[in-house]
């Protein structure tokens, strides 16, 4: 985000936090910062607040925008902070971690009677903000975990202009109108029922044939490209995940223990460890490397309820998973093969457009990073080839390389021009320590191989509400779960009716048929708003001429035989 941008939506953060003082005296105060979308603040209010108090929130705004307050910097000791902020639990609690590290000052800024703890940066006054609008309100645990408070989060967003901000704003409008929760609802392919538990989707008939289709593809491209498919349990022995580390750094996101036989076991939130065992499973040598496996395995992460967002944020999803064993001098070669995989993949669905960050080691720092220097400039090395070489631009994030390896990440952009974190080509020098991996080189002596962790989709449900919001729910031809909708005129139409659904079915051509009594318009315009590429429409001319009236997504029709019918879906389809 650019550093303006940043300026004038953290500018609106304090102007939206200096308002709810004005109009509710008594209120808490969490943070505020800017986003890549706009803005939010974190309060507690002492009575509930709902989205009808935005309005007025937002009036309040305004006026401290007309007032035009100078903004103004004072750095002060922790002491003197303390006082400041001494009715501001929040603010404290902040500033006793600031002790606890040994800061001696922090930073806050002040406009006319409202002050806040912050580092900044902000505009010079109030009145350099120009073009806000609060969007929404929901409840956020105080920094994000479940054992604090539940404190009420308000959105905003501000732009440089109107024309900036009524743009997003019509974006905004855009994405709600094919929200793929909306559109799962309606193409009836998934629901989350509350009875079930929130961050559960159920698959649909529908929906079911739309994620075999995705399935299917992945396992044919990943079956030509050299993978070795493979199944692992959805649940593990603690013992497992002390081993990996997951006990250790990555605790909270599991869910709690299940006892069997006396022993401790764990749902997996992670394939990784498992897919080593096949590894292990007997002895390597360099001649077995690349080793490639891959599985489309579920696994369970406790996601906080607050985040939880249709299908692209769930608490059981399928990775589309993949682990590559390999040396330290085949890295790039298996980067590179990654890439042009993934690229070709995402093409297939309709993606061409992305964002990708390289993250790499913070060098002032290397002490934090396992594994010697000659294998970090090895992998840093590689990844950046490789995407030199694929000329793909990207930024480098430097310190944004985990403890145990570096990575790229692949954004894909929808149709509204937003990114969604997809690829992820991680490399990993821990596992293969802590499992004791390694393989026989050509003289005969044991060296450690390199693990590479990698998912195109990132997960499936995840993948599919991406997909369906940037398609609009108008899925091309070969993704489609019903391709072609047969409907009758009338009862003499049906038998003729059936036997071109059977002709079609022969063909794999995947169809449905309305043979309702309801009227013919009601049927096609049911049909549309199901989104079905085809529809065919079988009335006298029809029955007489053995011919079928085919009307297309545009709603053009023409008159087709049943075989030129068949031969136009199975070239689109291989398209």
């Amino acid at each position: 985000m650019e550093e303006e941008l940043t300026k004038l939506r953290h500018t609106a953060s304090h102007i939206l936090a200096q308002a709810i003082c004005r109009l509710f005296p008594d209120v808490k105060l969490g943070i505020g910062p800017a986003t890549e979308e706009g803005f939010y603040y974190d309060f507690e209010f002492s009575q509930p607040i709902s989205e009808k108090d935005l309005p007025k929130i937002e009036n309040e705004m305004r006026k401290i925008v007309q007032e035009n307050l100078p903004i103004e910097k004072q750095t002060l000791t922790i002491s003197e902070a303390k006082k400041l902020f001494k009715n501001q639990p929040y603010k404290r609690e902040l500033l006793d971690e600031f002790e606890k590290e040994n800061t001696k000052e922090v930073s806050v800024y002040s406009q006319g009677e409202f002050t806040d703890l912050c580092a900044g940066p902000h505009l010079k006054s109030t009145g350099q903000l120009k073009a806000f609008k609060l969007l929404s309100l929901a409840g956020a645990y105080w920094r994000g975990s479940e054992k604090n408070k539940m404190l009420t989060r308000i959105y905003g967003t501000a732009f440089a202009t109107e024309k900036e901000l009524e743009d997003y704003l019509l974006k905004i409008q855009e994405t709600q109108k094919y929200d793929h929760r909306l559109l799962g609802e309606r193409l009836e392919l998934f629901i989350i029922p509350s009875e079930i538990g929130g961050g559960l989707p159920i698959w649909l008939p529908k929906g079911a044939v739309l994620r075999q289709i995705v399935e299917d593809f992945w396992k044919k491209e990943h079956q030509q490209a050299g993978y070795s498919y493979v199944y692992t349990p959805h649940i593990a022995h603690s013992r497992l995940w002390e081993i990996s580390g997951h006990l250790s750094f990555y605790r909270e996101n599991m869910y709690s223990e299940i006892e069997i036989d006396q022993e401790k076991y764990l749902l997996k939130p992670m394939n990784c460890p498992l897919h080593i065992f096949v590894y292990n499973q007997k002895m390597r040598s360099y001649r077995d490397l690349p080793l490639k496996l891959c599985e489309l395995g579920t696994v369970y992460r406790y996601e906080r309820s607050g985040t939880l967002h249709g299908l692209t944020r769930v608490r059981g999803f399928t990775q589309d998973d993949a682990h590559i064993f390999t040396t330290k001098e085949n890295i790039q070669k298996e980067v590179e093969e990654v890439l042009d995989l993934a690229l070709k993949i995402l093409k297939k669905f309709g993606f061409e457009e992305y964002e990708i960050e390289l993250s790499v080691r913070d060098m002032k720092s290397k002490d934090k990073y396992l594994g010697d220097e000659n294998i970090w400039q090895t992998a840093e090395t590689a990844l950046e080839k490789a995407l030199l070489n694929h000329n793909l631009s990207y930024r480098r994030a430097e310190g944004e390389a985990v403890f145990y390896g570096p990575k790229i990440d692949l954004k894909i952009k929808d149709a509204l021009g937003r990114p969604w974190q997809c690829t992820t080509i991680q490399i990993d020098f821990n596992l293969p320590e802590k499992f004791d991996l390694f393989y026989i080189d050509q003289s005969g002596k044991k060296q450690r191989p390199v693990l590479i962790h990698r998912a195109i989709f990132g997960s499936l449900e995840r993948f599919i509400g991406v997909l369906l919001e940037h398609h609009k729910g108008k899925l091309p031809l070969w993704l489609s779960p019903v391709q072609v909708k047969v409907i009758n005129v009338s009862e003499t139409h049906i038998e003729y009716a059936q036997k071109v659904a059977g002709t079609l079915r022969q063909e794999n051509i995947r169809v449905e048929t309305d043979f309702e009594n309801k009227s013919v318009a009601k049927k096609i315009r049911e049909a549309s708003l199901e989104k079905i590429p085809y529809i065919v429409v079988i009335g006298d001319k029809e029955v007489k001429e053995n011919i079928l009236a085919v009307r297309d997504q545009e709603g053009k029709t023409n008159s087709e035989t049943i075989e030129q019918l068949i031969a136009k879906i199975k070239e689109s389809k291989n398209k």
